[in-house]
């Protein structure tokens, strides 16, 4: 059913009930004035009326039947169109339209009252007489012309009036709401059309004047906006799971026919001797781990290229990298590792990526940044300026040639004699670019060895639009840095 339909029903039923309720209401106010006007009436023709039924009485306790025969029809005379019955102590009196004899009055000798015989009704006034030789009761009746004539008038229009306000009120709603619906029948037209499955057009954004369809229009422009970006994040997601398998079946290919090679030697030679199966063992181990690296890295690469806005928050990179520097002193006891770092370098992020950032930035500088000595110094710094934070870590090894220090954050890089993934610094790119900034590396400043500088803007800002580090075509900003500081 249209709503211009639903709103004429809705209105021709409720206009008629209003009539009738606003109808019953003016009855009732209509009865009360007449009822009101006759009581008035009544008492005003009692005032008049007492001095002549106080000698009336008066006459017959006298025993004067002419008198009171004279006095009698002065008394109906003076009563005019009200019936008149004066109740003595002997006899009684009574003249004009009033009840029959049959209806019992009222035990009372004040007031008003409502009798009823024959269908009629009659308003009658009770008041006292008293005289120096008789009392008695005066009653005046009027007939309740009220019932009779008036109220049915008035009711009978007001259901005349309740009956042509149905259709009437009804026709009018409905033209009225069909003309204030149009825009939601345009809205309607225009979005019939649109498929987000086949089609990319969308609403336009254009102003009705009526509010409330422009929100509606909003909301579906919201929903369709909602559904583009989860279509596109479905897409990258399934990019995403697509190179994750195709990048694991590539790199672990060698480690698992090496490891598949040293099982079919220890197979092949039961009797091997015990230096060559512990080197054999060796292997092994050394392909499980980097095998195991490989999946750790690859997974972390797709949680940040899957990670959503909803997960960043407001976080302190100080505590970050002194929990990442307490790690490191763990698993590297005999590194000398400092942290300087002043409390309240914030930025808008995730924790988690961060925390890798830094566990990466770390076991690089420990792993390649031993001076000939191979004795591991480190230092991390982590430094604000007016709207960016900085992290810094600075190892004392042979330092990253020119020509290598774009190649290194790329996937799967590594040197000829690194045991690793070859992501580690490809997670430090990714989590930069995440958090809207940007990593490079130098020479560290007064000697050998090298520099890593992270900056991040402080407020953080929205994730990026793309994110395809595991599928490899993300990062072409990967060595982006903001501008250094002057001092």
């Amino acid at each position: 059913m249209r709503l211009s339909t639903r709103i004429a029903l809705a209105v021709g039923c409720t206009v008629p009930l209003l009539v009738l309720a606003a109808g019953w209401l003016l009855l009732h106010l209509v009865a009360r004035d007449l009822r009101q006007a006759e009581d008035q009436q009544l008492r005003q023709r009692a005032v008049s009326l007492a001095p002549d039924a106080r000698a009336l009485l008066r006459a017959s306790a006298d025993g004067r039947p002419k008198a009171a025969d004279t006095r009698e029809r002065q008394l109906f005379s003076s009563a005019l169109d009200v019936g008149v019955r004066l109740v003595g102590p002997d006899t009684t009196f009574s003249g004009g339209p009033q009840p029959g004899p049959a209806v019992a009055l009222p035990d009372r000798s004040s007031g008003f009252v409502t009798l009823r015989t024959g269908g009629r009704s009659w308003r009658a006034l009770a008041r006292p007489v008293r005289g120096t030789a008789a009392a008695g009761t005066l009653w005046l009746f009027s007939p309740d012309t009220a019932d009779r004539t008036r109220l049915p008038l008035v009711r009978r229009r007001v259901v005349l009036a309740a009956l042509l306000a149905a259709p009437l009120s009804g026709l009018l709603a409905g033209g009225l709401a069909t003309g204030a619906s149009a825009p939601l029948r345009r809205l309607t037209r225009r979005t019939a059309g649109l498929d987000p499955r086949t089609s990319t057009a969308r609403l336009p954004e254009e102003r009705t004047g009526v509010r409330e369809v422009d929100e509606l229009a909003a909301t579906l422009r919201t929903v369709l906006a909602r559904y583009d970006e989860q279509a596109a994040r479905t897409g990258q997601a399934l990019d995403t799971a697509r190179s994750f398998s195709s990048a694991a079946a590539h790199e672990l290919r060698t480690p698992l026919m090496s490891m598949g090679t040293n099982l079919d030697i220890l197979t092949d030679h039961p009797g091997l001797p015990d230096a060559d199966r512990a080197e054999v063992l060796a292997d092994l181990r050394r392909e499980h781990t980097r095998l195991l690296g490989l999946l750790v890295m690859l997974r972390e690469l797709g949680r940040g290229d899957l990670v959503e806005a909803e997960a960043l928050r407001t976080v302190d990179l100080s505590d970050i990298a002194d929990a990442a520097v307490a790690e490191a002193r763990r698993r590297a006891p005999d590194a000398d590792i400092t942290l300087e770092a002043a409390h309240g370098r914030t930025v808008h992020g995730w924790e988690p990526g961060l925390r890798l950032l830094l566990d990466n930035l770390l076991g690089n500088a420990l792993a390649h940044g031993r001076d000939a000595h191979g004795r591991a110094r480190v230092r991390v710094g982590v430094t604000g300026t007016a709207g960016q934070v900085l992290i810094t870590v600075d190892d004392h090894g042979p330092g990253v040639p020119a020509d290598a220090r774009a190649r290194i954050f790329e996937r799967f890089q590594r040197g000829p004699d690194s045991a690793g993934s070859g992501l580690g610094l490809t997670l430090v790119a990714q989590q930069a670019a995440l958090h809207r900034g940007g990593v490079t590396v130098t020479d560290r400043p007064g000697g050998t060895g090298a520099r890593f500088e992270v900056r991040l803007p402080s407020d953080g800002g929205g994730l990026p639009g793309r994110r395809d580090w595991l599928i490899g075509t993300a990062g072409a900003n990967r060595s982006q840095s903001f501008p250094k500081d002057p001092s």
